[in-house]
């Protein structure tokens, strides 16, 4: 991290150089180190941490709790609920920028932006607040715009993504998200909403031919769920059906296997099942002589 020395760190605080060695021997922050010549020089990240916090609670021992729980990377989910809570597009899109030059788009997307979205709901007691509605949208445009950008499939699997969620949810992120690490995975993917008409995804399903359906989402009857995966099963070819982030009720009686509440670890274990599935195929057709 970029070090600064005591008039610049006060100068970007808005106080005195005075003001802010006491701050160091009342608080213990922000901690200087000392330069081979005794001076002393300020983390750059723990100063703009606690600017940002300052001008969010106009306290001193409030702010400086809100920075040190945030810390000073450039990729804290904490971080980035910030900006969103203070409706900075562009500061949002330069954090996640930054995280991506040491992590993938798919770890970005999952230890950045989906738990800074959600910790924004929670800050704010409700998903209804103008602060979450704007986070929200925010990342459901940028994860958008990676999937659009994803390499072209080279896997013969499809897979379809069954979406009954609604605007708002935080599980419509996580949607987006599956369908995202899926495309980058090299997996032909295709993301319907879950309320369109079972007799008439024919068409969708001839394209795609789906080797697993993943249901997402609580806004759908059982029955609606059911004629849609008996529409893919009957698109020619074996389907799966997974169940993502509780889409059915726990029940004890569904087989439908679950793929988590992370969208990486439900690739894998997509990826893993259709892998399994492909070599039992090849295995059955060596044996007839096919």
């Amino acid at each position: 991290m970029s070090a600064i020395r005591t008039n610049a760190a006060a100068a970007m605080l808005g106080v005195s150089p005075n003001t802010l060695r006491s701050w160091e021997r009342r608080f213990g922050f922000p901690q200087p180190r000392r330069s081979q010549g005794g001076h002393r020089q300020f983390d750059l990240g723990e100063i703009d941490a606690l600017r940002q916090a300052l001008e969010e609670t106009h306290n001193v021992s409030s702010a400086i709790s809100i920075a040190r729980e945030r810390g000073t990377g450039p990729s804290s989910p904490m971080r980035l609920k910030s900006m969103l809570s203070r409706f900075d597009e562009s500061a949002a899109d330069r954090l996640l920028e930054e995280s991506m030059a040491v992590r993938s788009v798919e770890r970005t997307v999952e230890e950045i932006l989906l738990p800074a979205v959600a910790a924004l709901g929670e800050a704010k007691g409700d998903r209804q607040s103008p602060e979450y509605g704007f986070g929200w949208r925010w990342a459901t445009g940028w994860l958008a715009a990676q999937t659009r950008t994803a390499p072209p499939a080279h896997r013969p699997d499809g897979v379809l993504i069954l979406d009954a969620t609604r605007p708002l949810d935080l599980d419509a992120l996580h949607t987006q998200a599956l369908e995202m690490v899926l495309r980058r995975g090299g997996v032909r993917t295709l993301s319907l909403p879950i309320d369109l008409d079972p007799l008439r995804v024919g068409r969708a399903l001839v394209a795609l031919t789906p080797s697993a359906v993943v249901l997402v989402g609580q806004n759908a009857s059982l029955d609606i769920i059911g004629r849609l995966i008996y529409a893919a099963r009957r698109s020619g070819s074996e389907v799966a059906v997974y169940d993502y982030r509780g889409a059915l009720p726990e029940t004890g009686a569904t087989t439908v296997p679950r793929l988590g509440e992370r969208p990486l670890a439900a690739r894998e274990k997509l990826l893993a099942d259709m892998d399994t599935a492909e070599r039992a195929s090849r295995d059955v057709r060596h044996s007839a002589g096919v």
